[in-house]
């Protein structure tokens, strides 16, 4: 009887060793379950899943050595598996952030770059504009000195015809009275030559 009581004792605590290594195991499973989908989640995120690949192969080498550790290694395999995972995460948004970052800068820079060739645009334009208004102002000042120079020729011409006039007028008046001259000096011969004719006695007449 007491051989038996001594054998059950013992199984007992062979079942509650075995039960408290498989509860063990599981607890290990689910540590590495966890740390496995934490990393597979990573991996196939969108966003992350294609920055820090150096991290995740380090965190994936940590897992596959916690799997392999034993009861006294497992805290600090753990850890480090752990660690390991989180710094895999933090490096890939790290990484993203940069080069969100660094697209952003690019975009701005783009942007820039565009402003200044808008701003550049601008200004040629201002320029053209201001030279096609000073050669409209050179233009409208040649139109000017041509209308200037016409009307001073045409006023000059009108002054040679009014002085051409005047002498015409002039040597027409010298003529009209040299004629008068000569008209007044003709009717005088004339009047002379009848009061002499007058005077003179009838030739014959007498006889």
């Amino acid at each position: 009887m007491l051989k038996k009581s001594r054998l059950t004792a013992i199984a007992v605590s062979l079942l509650a060793l075995f039960v408290s290594a498989a509860v063990q195991a599981r607890k290990d499973d689910m540590d590495v379950d966890r740390l496995t989908n934490t990393l597979n989640q990573l991996a196939a995120d969108p966003d992350l899943g294609t920055y820090a690949q150096a991290d995740q192969a380090l965190a994936r080498d940590a897992i596959s050595q916690l799997t392999q550790a034993g009861s006294r290694e497992r805290p600090h395999a753990l850890y480090i598996a752990e660690r390991r995972v989180d710094q895999a995460k933090a490096e890939a948004q790290l990484q993203a952030a940069q080069r969100q970052f660094n697209q952003l800068d690019q975009e701005n820079a783009q942007l820039q770059l565009e402003r200044s060739r808008i701003d550049a645009t601008s200004a040629q334009q201002q320029l053209d504009i201001q030279r096609m208004q000073y050669q409209l102002s050179q233009q409208e000042t040649v139109r000017l000195q041509a209308q200037g120079q016409a009307a001073a020729d045409q006023a000059a011409q009108a002054k040679a015809e009014a002085d051409q006039a005047r002498k015409l007028a002039a040597a027409q008046s010298k003529v009209a009275a040299a004629a008068r001259r000569q008209a007044e000096a003709a009717a005088k011969a004339a009047k002379a030559l009848r009061s002499q004719m007058q005077d003179q006695p009838p030739s014959g007449g007498g006889k």
